[in-house]
Order: structure tokens, then C-alpha cells, then sequence
């Protein structure tokens, strides 16, 4: 692993150290620095501002656990390791979405579920013909319905195991798959 990446990883650590007893909005630069014994200028070579920190945590933590090696045979592992990964933090996560960065977070789950979601749909629509406006808005809606729900978890305090919520999630989708190969003509 490159300094750089364990500097990042150092500063990361003891932002959402801070994370557990403070506010993101409480939060200074000077405090982040302290906490990992590193000054301000080591902390804004890595970082623009906090707000690039907490983008980068999301980044290296959930979207890139959610999205490693990505099909339809995989989402549903790839999602209950983000769950995990986000109940083990559960403090930090639920700061983070309820008190700065809620809309980014579910932007991000947002752009790439419609992704899966689209590519689940070519998957099915292989016996009938899907329009793609059709395509995009059943793509659309399970991916708002997934990530609201993600979201939802994480500002009702986590209290399902990240098991329990992959599986409703999972199901969900898997009935609404079998709902557009049997009625094709009737999405919308």
C-alpha cells in the first residue's frame, strides 16, 4: 500500500473516530488533525475539506464494496458487505447521513443500482419485448426503493442485521422480476 494511501486511511480514521462523538458539522480541520497526530498541511496535500474527506470514505467503503466485480449473480453478497461494512460503523454512518451528506450518499447508491437494475431488466426481457422508457422507469423505481430503504435503515439507528435487510431487498427485487416476465405489457 502506498504512504499515501496509509496517510488517507490514518486521516479517515480518526475523522470517524471524531465522527462517534461529534457532529460532522462540529467538526474542524484542526480537530481531524489532532486526532490522527498529523498537521493541516499533511491533512490538505490528501483532502480539499472535510466534505472531499467524507466523499472519500463513502467511495473507498460502499461504493467500491458494493461494486467490486458487480453482475447479477453477485449484487446481493455485494450488498449485504456494504451493509455490513456500514452496521460495523454504524456511528459514523448514522452522523454522517443524518446530520451532512444524505443527498451525495443516496445519489451515489442511486446512479449505480439503476445501473445493476437496467442490467438485471436486459437480463429478463430476454422473451418479450421491453420499451427503453419502460426499461429506465422500472430501473428507476427499484433502485429509489432500494436506496430510500437503505437510507431509512441507517436514520432508524440500523436496527435490522444487515442479513435481514439483504434479504428483504432481495426479495423485493426477485418479485418484481418475476412480476415483469410474467405481465411484460403491464409495468406501467
Amino acid at each position: 500500500m502506498s504512504e499515501s494511501m496509509i496517510t488517507k486511511q490514518a486521516i479517515a480514521s480518526g475523522f470517524k473516530q471524531l465522527m462517534k462523538e461529534k457532529t460532522f458539522d462540529k467538526i474542524t480541520i484542526l480537530d481531524i488533525t489532532k486526532t490522527c497526530g498529523l498537521n493541516r498541511q499533511t491533512f490538505y496535500y490528501h483532502f480539499q475539506d472535510k466534505y472531499e474527506l467524507l466523499n472519500w470514505i463513502f467511495y473507498n467503503e460502499v461504493i467500491l464494496v458494493l461494486t467490486k466485480d458487480l453482475s447479477l449473480d453477485t449484487w446481493p453478497d455485494n450488498l449485504f458487505h456494504m451493509l455490513t461494512v456500514m452496521k460495523e460503523n454504524d456511528t459514523f454512518y448514522r452522523n454522517a447521513i443524518n446530520h451532512s451528506f444524505q443527498e451525495e450518499f443516496r445519489n451515489y447508491l442511486l446512479t449505480i443500482s439503476e445501473e445493476l437494475f437496467c442490467s438485471i431488466i436486459d437480463h429478463i426481457k430476454v422473451n418479450y419485448s421491453m420499451p427503453e422508457e419502460d426499461q429506465k422507469f422500472l430501473s428507476r423505481f427499484l433502485s429509489y426503493g432500494v436506496v430510500d430503504s437503505i437510507v431509512y435503515w441507517v436514520k432508524e439507528g440500523m436496527v435490522r442485521s444487515p442479513l435481514e435487510l439483504k434479504k428483504h431487498i432481495v426479495s423485493i427485487v426477485n418479485e418484481c422480476k418475476m412480476y415483469a416476465t410474467k405481465h411484460p405489457t403491464t409495468l406501467l
